[in-house]
Order: C-alpha cells, then structure tokens, then sequence
C-alpha cells in the first residue's frame, strides 16, 4: 500500500503509516467520548483510508447501528465539518442545492438572492456532506448530484445554470437502511460512485463502553442485563421475530437512561417495545425482557 498524502492530522496519518508497515490496527486509543467504537476496527481504519485518497463511502446498516455517529467520528478524525442531509420521499433538489429568496440591496431596490444548500455549501468550502437514507429520496433527485460524486467534482445549479466546482477536501458519506418501507434500490450509477462499508449493531465489550460513557445508568448489574438484552433482540431480529428497528442501539441507550429512575423492563416497554405497531413484535420483546430483568 502506497503512503496517502492527506490533510489528516498529523497523529492519525502517523497511525495510518504504521498500519501499512507493521499490520497493526490503528484507533485502538478511541474511547466511546471520542466518537464511535466499532465492532471492527478495521472498519474504522478502512473508512479512514478511503476518505483519505478522496472517495466517497457508504455506509449500510440497521437504523441505531451508529451510522450516523461514525460519520461524525470520521469529520472529527480529519477536522472536517459536517453538512448534513436527511432523505425523505419529499426530498427535491432545493433541499440539496439551496433556494432563490427576495432580499434588498443596499438601496432598498427588490433582488432575488440565492441562499445556498448543504450540497453547494459543502462543495464550495471543501467539507464533508452526510447523506442520510440516501435510499429515501425520490429516484429523480438523486442524479442531480452524480458530478459531484464522480471524478468531475461539478454539479450545475438548476436554480441559477451557475457550475459549482468542489473545492479540494469535499467529500460525501452516504447512509442507507436496506429494505425499510419507503426506501428505493440505489440506482447502479450511483453505488458505483461509493466505497460500501456494512455498518453492523455494536456488541459485547464496545457496546458497555457506550452505555458506561452515553448514558446516566452506573449499576453493574443492570448494564451486563442490558448488555445481553442487546444480543437477544438482535439474535431475534436476525431470525425475523422482530424488526431491526427493535435492536435498536439508540432505543437500547434510552432505555438504559430510564432504568436509572424507573423498573428496567418499564423502561424497555417505553423506549422499546411501544414503538413497535406488530403486536406479536412488541411480545417477544417484553419476553426477552422477563427473562432477564424482575
């Protein structure tokens, strides 16, 4: 592997070197304060090199696997700031591009003004931009950015027929939940304009660091309860008992937050269960927790 001549700070490129002449992993020292712990830190290590030789990624995992949260570890790893999108079906091209407004000059005379969006921003200053359930979006304004993903690094504004050059350090990172309701297949075009990382829930060791350090709970018992709570919904989404959406690590963290004032299988109905609409869902949930919690 060639040396990557990047804009990462100084520490990190030095671990970057050292992983490609010794093998060994590097972000060992991250602590869950820091940023996102992953369940493989090659993962991590990766991502990092992609983004450094100026790919775009994506990231494809359940909702509460800590997509989000590794994007935001990865602007912080390079300094980078953080435009965000988030897709929705009513997605159009000024939610990405900006939109005209009628403003004043200094003469008091009526202009129309172009207020920019996260996409032209994020181009324009050489930051990153976060796309997330980028399969959300409508399929027709999802071309609208493939210049800006490719080796041209240009999109022309519908708005204002203005071309927008990316500036050096723009970078996308991309976030998808496969399979939800509402969600399209990415169109091949566009995949092939990411380096795909599979983001899977957070476990064992790495998930009692983000309950010990991102939430209020400090009871011993409890977190080991929860810990294995975590497994069990996960091994139960995984033979479709119940939907990824009840794995959650981001209902389990709230969860954890209640446990500290109210009864834990209380606390699980409220964060967990009672967002399940599937009845039959909501009752393996309240099982796995009869078994481990009074």
């Amino acid at each position: 592997m060639n040396n990557i001549e990047t804009n990462l700070p100084n520490d990190i490129q030095k671990m970057i070197t050292q992983y490609q002449n010794e093998g060994e992993t590097p972000f060992d020292h991250l602590k869950p304060e820091s940023g996102y712990i992953p369940y493989d830190k090659d993962l991590l290590t990766d991502a990092v090199v992609a983004l450094a030789q100026g790919k775009n990624i994506l990231l494809k995992g359940p909702t509460g696997s800590g997509k989000t949260k590794l994007a935001e570890t990865l602007a912080n790893l390079f300094n980078q700031p953080m435009f965000s999108v988030n897709c929705s079906v009513d997605l159009d091209a000024e939610s990405f591009l900006g939109f005209k407004t009628l403003d004043y000059d200094e003469n008091g005379k009526q202009q129309i003004d172009f207020v920019p969006g996260p996409l032209v921003q994020s181009m324009e200053h050489g930051h990153f931009l976060y796309i997330d359930e980028v399969n959300m979006a409508k399929p027709e304004t999802l071309p609208l950015i493939n210049g800006a993903l490719d080796y041209r690094r240009t999109v022309t504004n519908p708005l204002t027929n203005a071309l927008i050059q990316a500036n050096e350090g723009f970078t996308v990172i991309a976030a998808i939940n496969e399979g939800y309701i509402g969600t399209t297949r990415l169109n091949e075009a566009l995949k092939n304009r990411f380096i795909v990382f599979d983001v899977s829930y957070i476990e064992g060791q790495q998930l009692r660091y983000l309950i010990e350090n991102n939430t209020n709970l400090e009871d011993e018992q409890l977190i080991k309860q929860f810990i294995q709570l975590s497994a069990d919904l996960i091994e139960a989404a995984e033979q479709g008992k119940i939907s990824e959406d009840a794995a959650s690590i981001r209902a389990l963290l709230d969860a954890c937050d209640l446990a500290t004032f109210i009864p834990a299988k209380r606390a699980i109905t409220r964060s967990i269960a009672d967002k399940l609409e599937d009845e039959r869902e909501k009752e393996v949930v309240h099982n796995l927790a009869s078994t481990l919690f009074e």
